[in-house]
């Protein structure tokens, strides 16, 4: 009878180990999911940079090939990211290719950048993208050109994914377009294999199309349907999506290459009716995790379909934080999508699952990089000061990383904060740091979090910080989903304080 409890008493235990590590399963990454990081510069499985911006991601079988532009400048902007440089000529169209969309194998260029003269000696290309013809058997890269061609769209076609591609010809205008050509574009395979070219209009790219490509070889845009026309300025990095039945036609705004909120319409019908534009939710406070649209990645699994939202860090090269290429999973309420700006997730490619990585940072805008230009309402952040001049700015050059840094200052005494509440966090113990610099002399002037469940904690930084010196609060124990984080000063006039790179991430 002994034992028989005994076996009955060892059983129960491992089916309540069961149920916990079922529950824990949702949360944490399968054995099967790679990490992607962003933030950081990426490299293929060689150890070089990847060069690949304004592109998109083909599937053929179980392999993903990716496609891109590489600039002359992007190779200076990697070597110095602290310096903006403008050079954006062309150098090649880059190939890449994965079976998890984590590690990726350069498989080439595609096309290079010739001297000679020949019709692929561009001044530029850009916004392109790879289909591939059933009719034909031909993979067609239709990119936005400039050169001895001509300038307007051209084609481009391989036999094998990864080329070399052979250039076809240019087409100078598209039927029914204001301008008669595209001034920004990205290609789109609907489920039933039909090809489409995303875009919109040259010189003020204020009116949104979709043309079908030529069915019987996919080298000819077809006359376009008008789906939209902004009344508040341009758009650009056209993308399309389709998930769940409903197209989402996403695009950010026309301001040189630089961060964006994403801007959406939606259809059921890939030419309309579209309704009312919206901001895609989570591209708000980070203005798209600093970033541009530029193509959305569709993760067809056993288990869900994930949609990835591709994002341009551009070297025009505007400076906007660490990295060309910024991925985020999408997810939806309804029809309605939210972009998760982490800056760490795990995805299984075979499963279309993801979760959030254990180093994310949940901090929004950390680097200060989001806001392209001097101000002091920063996206992400609020301010509160007591005085008749806002002390807090941001700073342009001399960041900790990147370009940009948060600053208090005044001419006159002032009390002021900046700070963030962020939501949405797993309850459990954290840890905040920020690199500072400070003038000294304030009364007070203190990193702190509070309204995270527990009491304040501050760390003090009113001592003189010549050089940039990382600042840790660590132990936050979150127990109510969120927390507010910020910079408090009670200064004299002429202190000063300037933060950079914070960081909130779950121990």
């Amino acid at each position: 009878m002994k034992m028989k409890l005994k076996w009955l008493a060892t059983l129960q235990s491992l089916i309540l180990f069961a149920a916990v590590a079922l529950s824990f399963g949702a949360q944490t990454a399968s054995a099967a999911a790679k990490t992607i990081n962003n933030d950081v510069f990426w490299k293929d499985t060689s150890g070089n940079p990847i060069y690949s911006q304004g592109g998109n991601i083909l599937k053929v079988g179980s392999t993903y090939y990716w496609y891109g532009v590489k600039y002359n400048g992007a190779v200076t902007y990697y070597n110095n990211p602290s310096s903006k440089n403008s050079d954006t000529s062309f150098a090649a169209v880059t190939c890449y290719s994965s079976t998890d969309l984590a590690n990726w194998t350069f498989c080439g260029n595609v096309i290079t950048g010739a001297t000679d003269g020949s019709t692929w000696d561009a001044d530029w290309l850009g916004r392109l993208g790879v289909v591939y013809n059933t009719n034909t058997q031909k993979y067609v890269l239709i990119t936005q050109y400039a050169g001895p061609a001509g300038s307007g769209i051209a084609f481009a076609t391989s036999s094998t994914p990864t080329g070399t591609f052979t250039f076809d010809h240019v087409q100078t205008s598209i039927t029914n377009v204001v301008n008669n050509m595209s001034g920004d574009q990205s290609t789109f395979v609907d489920d039933d294999g039909k090809a489409y070219l995303i875009f919109s209009n040259a010189s003020g790219r204020s009116h949104l199309y979709v043309s079908e490509l030529r069915a019987s070889d996919y080298l000819n845009v077809e006359p376009a349907t008008n789906v939209f026309n902004s009344s508040a300025g341009g758009r650009e990095g056209n993308a399309m999506f389709k998930y769940n039945g409903v197209y989402y036609l996403c695009s950010s705004d026309l301001h040189g290459w630089n961060a964006s909120h994403t801007y959406c319409i939606t259809s059921t019908s890939i030419k309309g009716t579209y309704g009312s534009e919206f901001v895609m939710n989570g591209t708000d406070a980070d203005f798209s995790h600093v970033s541009q649209t530029s193509m959305f990645i569709k993760v067809q699994g056993t288990s869900q379909t994930t949609i990835l939202f591709g994002g341009d860090r551009w070297s025009d090269f505007a400076g906007n934080g660490i990295g060309y290429n910024q991925w985020m999973p999408i997810s939806f309420s309804g029809t309605t999508p939210t972009m998760n700006s982490v800056s760490q997730f795990n995805l299984d490619a075979a499963t279309g699952t993801w979760s959030v990585g254990s180093g994310n940072n949940y901090a929004k805008n950390p680097s200060y990089e989001a806001d392209r230009v001097s101000q002091i309402s920063l996206a992400g952040w609020s301010t509160w000061f007591n005085v008749a001049v806002d002390p807090n700015s941001n700073v342009d050059g001399g960041a900790h990383s990147g370009r940009w840094s948060g600053n208090q200052y005044a001419t006159t005494a002032y009390s002021a904060s900046r700070y963030q509440t962020v939501t949405g966090l797993p309850n459990g113990t954290y840890t905040l740091k920020v690199w500072v610099k400070s003038s000294g002399g304030q009364t007070t002037a203190q990193i702190y979090v509070k309204n995270y469940g527990g009491s304040e904690l501050d760390a003090a930084i009113n001592t003189s910080i010549s050089s940039w010196t990382q600042i840790t609060v660590p132990n936050i124990q979150v127990t109510n989903g969120q927390a507010q984080i910020g910079l408090y000063s009670v200064a004299n006039a002429g202190n000063w304080v300037r933060v950079d790179d914070w960081s909130l991430i779950k121990n």
